[in-house]
């Protein structure tokens, strides 16, 4: 179906296209009857016209938008929540976000030429000809990262520092030979390669064996081999540090599956705390990260950019912390 336009509005109202434009941008000091306004706004309504974003910012000349570039990965409970309190931190700013999944090989410049954002915000840095092009074009940039970045404008979690801590608290458990949960989906590889480095990082800090790693898919059956594998070394793991719950809590499965116990033959953590991480049996410890706080830096960031302050905002003290629980 052909989208409705102004013209269409103007036809169907029997009046000009200047009239329709004047009325539905409520544009003052020029003389409108009252008979006429209502009769192109229930005719814009009943034909479900609606301007284009565009239209829009060439008249006001700025946009309400903010376009969020998510990376090829796997929409999961974190992203998902982080995406909810961001659209939530820049609705209560008068902000619209939208986001844009970037699967396919369609160049980003063609989509933010298509919405006119005020602000673009990438999960991952930006070229920097794409930077280039966005800013010449007058949009702000605000960029994410996997890991510490020495730009400040660039915000990241180290990955690396969410396995150092989980190796930590197994050691501060009695455990010494450590292995590694990693995920079956390539798209996470970023994230669980860093995170394997930091458990590989503080194991070797510790004076420890290198960890053992093993990919565990989300059933029980490829945990259960994973287990029998890190069981049957010459030096049995006793303690896993999980890429994150989903895939720790296919670990608990594959322990049960095995005939073992968790904590007693095998000690899980996990990353993320999942709701679903306090209701298994046993209990899933993990790491806790600070989705709320991230997403109010981006926001801020964000408005900081829009507003042409040079101080960056302040950044969250507590990013990610253990949840200990019964599993460890």
């Amino acid at each position: 179906m052909p989208r409705v336009t102004s013209a269409d509005v103007a036809r169907e109202s029997g009046v000009s296209r200047t009239t329709v434009s004047y009325v539905l941008n409520d544009k003052t000091g020029v003389a409108i009857t009252e008979a006429t306004r209502r009769r192109v706004q229930d005719t814009a309504a009943r034909l479900g016209y609606l301007p284009s974003a565009a239209a829009r910012t060439l008249r006001s000349g700025r946009s309400d938008l903010v376009l969020c570039v998510l990376p090829d990965w796997p929409v999961g409970p974190v992203i998902d929540t982080l995406i909810d309190h961001l659209g939530t931190e820049l609705a209560d700013r008068g902000l619209s976000l939208l986001v844009h999944n970037a699967r396919s090989a369609r160049p980003l410049a063609e989509l933010w030429r298509a919405v006119t954002p005020r602000a673009v915000l990438g999960l991952e840095p930006f070229a920097d000809d794409e930077v280039h092009a966005m800013r010449r074009a007058g949009i702000q940039v605000v960029g994410s990262a996997l890991d510490e970045d020495p730009h400040p404008e660039i915000f990241s979690v180290p990955q690396d520092g969410i396995g150092r801590v989980q190796v930590d608290h197994l050691v501060e458990r009695g455990h010494r030979v450590i292995g590694y949960a990693a995920p079956d989906d390539e798209r996470l590889a970023a994230f669980a390669d860093r995170r394997l480095a930091g458990v590989a990082q503080a194991c070797e800090r510790l004076g420890l064996p290198a960890p053992v790693a093993e990919t565990v898919a989300l059933d029980p059956s490829s945990a259960a081999a994973a287990v029998g594998r890190w069981r049957s070394a010459a030096e049995p793991v006793t303690a896993v540090a999980a890429y994150n719950d989903e895939v720790a809590l296919a670990v608990l499965a594959g322990v049960r599956a095995a005939g073992l116990r968790v904590p007693d033959d095998v000690a899980v953590i996990g990353v993320d705390d999942v709701p679903a991480a306090r209701l298994v049996d046993p209990a899933l410890s993990t790491v806790w990260q600070a989705i709320d706080a991230q997403a109010e830096y981006l926001a801020a960031a964000v408005l900081a950019a829009l507003d042409g302050s040079a101080e960056p905002p302040a950044r969250p003290d507590d990013v990610f912390h253990v949840v200990a629980r019964d599993s460890t």
